[in-house]
C-alpha cells in the first residue's frame, strides 16, 4: 500500500494560512485606521506610532494576500490558473465569493499604494479615498464566509466576531452624528482671535481617515 504524500496538500494549507493572516492584517489596519480616524486614543498613544503601525499592518497584509494567491496556483484540485487569480469571477470553485475576494485584492494593493501619493493627488481626495478600507474589510468577509474551507469552524467565526465588533463599534463612533455636540451652543469668539488661534496648516498632526 502506498504511503500518502504528506505534500499533497501543502499548497491548500499555506493559502489558508496566509488567507486567515491577511484576513487579521487587514482587520487590525482597518481597527488602527478608525482609531485614529476617531481619535479614541488621543493621549494615549503617539500619533506616528499609529500611523506607522497602520502602515506597515497594511503592507504586511498585501503580502500575505499576494501569498495567499500565489499557493493556490500549486493546488492540484482547485487549480484556478493565472486567469481564475487575477480575473474576477472566473474561477469554477465559488465564482461569487471568490470574484468578491478578488475585487478586495485590488481595492486593498489601490488603497494601500495611495499612501505614496496622496501629495500629488491632494490629501483631501486621498481621505476620501481611503474611506473605501471598510468596503474592503467588508467583502474580505463576504469572501472568507462564502469561498473559505474554515468558515464553519468556530475558531474562525471568532476571529470574525474578536474583529468585527470593534471595527462595527468604531464605524458607528465614527459615522454616527453627535447629537449633544452638535447642539451645544459654541463660544463666541472673534475673527481675529479665531485666526490667531487656527494652528498652520505645515504644524498640523497627520491623520488618516477610514
Amino acid at each position: 500500500m502506498t504511503a500518502p504524500d504528506p505534500t499533497a496538500h501543502a499548497w491548500w494549507l499555506a493559502s489558508r494560512a496566509s488567507g486567515i493572516t491577511a484576513f487579521a492584517l487587514v482587520s487590525c489596519s482597518v481597527l488602527i485606521g478608525l482609531a485614529m480616524a476617531t481619535k479614541i486614543l488621543r493621549g494615549r498613544v503617539k500619533p506616528p506610532v499609529l500611523v506607522k503601525l497602520h502602515e506597515h499592518l497594511a503592507l504586511a497584509g498585501l503580502v500575505a494576500i499576494a501569498v495567499h494567491a500565489i499557493t493556490l496556483l500549486g493546488d492540484a484540485w482547485l487549480n484556478p490558473g493565472p486567469a481564475g487569480l487575477l480575473v474576477p469571477f472566473t474561477m469554477d470553485h465559488e465564482p461569487l465569493f471568490t470574484g468578491l475576494g478578488i475585487v478586495a485584492a485590488y481595492l486593498a494593493l489601490l488603497l494601500g499604494l495611495s499612501y505614496y501619493v496622496r501629495r500629488r493627488i491632494g490629501t483631501k481626495r486621498w481621505r476620501s479615498l481611503h474611506r473605501l478600507t471598510l468596503l474592503v474589510y467588508g467583502l474580505s468577509v463576504i469572501h472568507t464566509l462564502g469561498a473559505g474551507t474554515d468558515a464553519s469552524m468556530a475558531w474562525l467565526r471568532a476571529i470574525l466576531l474578536v474583529t468585527g465588533a470593534p471595527i462595527l463599534f468604531l464605524t458607528l463612533l465614527r459615522w454616527l452624528p453627535d447629537m449633544p455636540a452638535a447642539a451645544a451652543p459654541q463660544p463666541a469668539v472673534s475673527a481675529l482671535t479665531a485666526g490667531a488661534a487656527r494652528p498652520a496648516e505645515s504644524t498640523r498632526p497627520t491623520e488618516v481617515t477610514t
